[in-house]
């Protein structure tokens, strides 16, 4: 019987580097976890806030992201954009999205809620496209949300897949469109079409699974290496 550890070159320089990669990407996740954490806390007190009136003109687009405004206007449904690959309750559809037109100040771009795919055509939700003057109040967002692994838009189809500002100021030919827009409540619209109401406030987190998933994957590595060397030295 061999008395003391003697650690083979070959089985050390595996598993050594694996225990250091595999516990890094447990201490990533937990450093993702509080950011995430952080995040959800900053939108969950923004949108508890009461609502303002949206200014006609927004000098610091970041100071109400996030935050309830209320904005009156006329909806511009011949303008409407369709956002796709949108869920509600698990059922496929788009999000509507509308220029609301201000008299005193430039078009904001309304994300009116959420239709089946069955519901796309306008014609399918005539009582939703109300007509004249309307108030929607709603949270403000501005950034373009481009997932890595989205689609690219189609604006000649207007088959949106993330918010493109710019190139939907042109596709709805609105060049003065606000650089934000507003999610609607959760205020019926006529006929039910579109369903309001689709902010995510807080974000879905599976961080700390991942995270004991990398610690527990370092641990079982760690014993391996170390029973392997018990069994050779026996």
């Amino acid at each position: 019987m061999h008395l003391g550890f003697h650690p083979k070159l070959v089985p050390t320089l595996i598993a050594v580097p694996g225990v250091v990669l595999l516990l890094g990407l447990g201490t990533w996740q937990v450093m993702r976890l509080a950011e995430k954490n952080a995040l959800n806390a900053w939108r969950i007190e923004r949108t508890a806030a009461a609502a303002v009136p949206l200014a006609a003109r927004v000098g610091d687009v970041a100071a109400l992201e996030f935050r309830r405004v209320v904005v009156s206007g006329s909806l511009r449904h011949d303008s409407e954009l369709h956002l796709n690959a949108r869920s509600q309750r698990g059922n496929a559809g788009y999000h509507i999205l509308t220029p609301l037109i201000r008299a005193d100040g430039p078009p904001v771009l309304i994300n009116r809620g959420w239709v089946p795919y069955e519901r796309k055509d306008p014609a399918r939700r005539a009582e939703g496209q109300v007509a004249g003057a309307v108030t929607v109040e709603g949270i403000l967002r501005r950034e373009p949300r481009h997932g890595l692994f989205m689609p690219d838009n189609d604006a000649a189809r207007n088959e949106w897949f993330w918010y493109d500002l710019p190139a939907m100021a042109v596709a709805t030919r609105l060049a003065d469109l606000a650089p934000f827009y507003v999610e609607a409540g959760t205020v019926a619209n006529p006929g039910g079409f579109p369903i309001g109401g689709q902010t995510i406030i807080e974000l879905p987190s599976n961080h700390i699974q991942y995270a004991i998933t990398w610690y527990a994957l370092a641990v079982a590595l760690a014993v391996i290496y170390v029973m392997w060397h018990r069994q050779q030295q026996s």
